[in-house]
């Protein structure tokens, strides 16, 4: 895969995969160096931690963003008003060492200064805050936009387990291109304990290829088969539907294997895994479903369609990516990498959530 191309978006592609590729470094050097000790992360409303890391590895993605397309809204997870705070004045001094550092790194090939990339350029504290706040934008139909998320699986980070970098494009509701950064996933699945660290690039008409972090090694993907048939699911039981998932599961001779992220798109990309399967979480009280955000999926779901996958949600409809930043009401996702098992999966879900009324019913009775 070159990223020098005239085919469609390949400029898109070339800055998309420079910005991943460079805060995935930002990820990595949080984690060896400040993350361990557990002082550098805030907590957002839903509870989930943010760190040094979120905050840096957006400044540096937004920032080469509006560089490279001033024009172009951005929907991003994070906001920069906690880092304002004169009690987090130390935390805002990481991510603005830890963003320049990154953007400061020597230009690799298909990278370009314009991007404010390179040692020459100089960024000030408020800038890197501004670019922070830059991915405000609401989202919704009829637009160019790019979604954010900085580090997707933030407890996975902290655990030193799976995490990704995930940036889209989105061009009047359809996903156009897909980068996902993955730091600790091994480059090789063959061996699992071998050298780590993939970026994943598709866009839309052109197929789907995984390179290393270094820009790389391509490899059109799917290029492995598994000698198990696995069912991808989440690490968090809270945000998923753990047995019905076990249902489906056993239904179809799947083993389940939990993993934080848009990892597990990657994964099942590349052909480790069967299928994906997400289900909104049972709820309780006052308590209001889990709603999944547009930078949860769009990267992971262009990703698998250009690796010859299908995915939709529970009952077999697209995703919907212009609804704003949320994707309305969450019915869950399944995604496969074989078109003709996707049917399969949704007649499953089907089976088992009748059989999970059934039960609550004899429960109630």
């Amino acid at each position: 895969m070159s990223l020098v191309s005239s085919e469609a978006f390949s400029v898109e592609k070339r800055v998309a995969v420079a910005a991943v590729r460079r805060a995935c470094l930002v990820t990595c050097t949080v984690f060896n160096q400040l993350v361990q000790d557990n002082t550098d992360t805030l907590r957002k409303e839903d509870e989930s931690p943010v760190t040094v890391g979120d905050y840096a590895a957006q400044a540096v993605i937004n920032t080469i963003l509006k560089n490279a397309f001033p024009k172009d809204p951005i929907v991003g997870e994070e906001g920069a008003d906690a880092l304002r705070q004169e009690s987090n004045a130390r935390l805002r001094e990481r991510v603005v060492t830890l963003a320049t550092n990154a953007l400061n790194e020597d230009l690799i090939d298909g990278e370009n200064a314009e991007w404010s990339l390179g040692a020459q350029n100089e960024l000030t504290s408020a800038a890197l805050l501004k670019a922070i706040d830059e991915g405000n934008d609401t989202g919704g139909p009829n637009k160019r936009m790019w979604t954010v998320d900085p580090i997707d699986g933030t407890k996975g980070f902290l655990r030193g387990g799976q995490y990704a970098v995930c940036l889209s494009l989105i061009v009047n509701s359809q996903v156009e291109l897909g980068v996902i950064g993955c730091p600790n996933l091994p480059i090789d699945p063959a061996n699992p304990s071998g050298e780590k660290g993939c970026v994943f690039v598709a866009v839309r008409g052109q197929g789907a290829h995984q390179i290393t972090l270094s820009g790389n090694g391509a490899v059109k993907l799917p290029y492995f088969h598994s000698e198990k048939s696995h069912v991808l699911q989440s690490e968090e039981p809270k945000h998923t539907n753990v047995p019905l998932i076990r249902r489906v599961s056993d239904e179809l001779h799947l083993t389940e294997w939990g993993m934080d992220s848009q990892a597990k798109y990657c994964c099942l990309a590349r052909g480790e895994g069967a299928v994906y399967l997400r289900m909104p979480a049972p709820t309780t009280g006052d308590r209001k479903p889990y709603e999944e955000r547009i930078w949860d999926h769009a990267p992971g779901s262009v990703l698998v369609e250009e690796a010859g996958g299908k995915i939709t949600n529970s009952e077999g409809a697209p995703l919907q990516f212009a609804l704003g930043r949320g994707m309305g009401e969450n019915r869950g996702f399944v995604a496969t990498i074989d078109e003709g098992l996707h049917g399969q999966v949704i007649s499953a879900i089907k089976r088992a959530q009748l059989a999970e009324d059934v039960t609550k019913a004899q429960a109630t009775s």
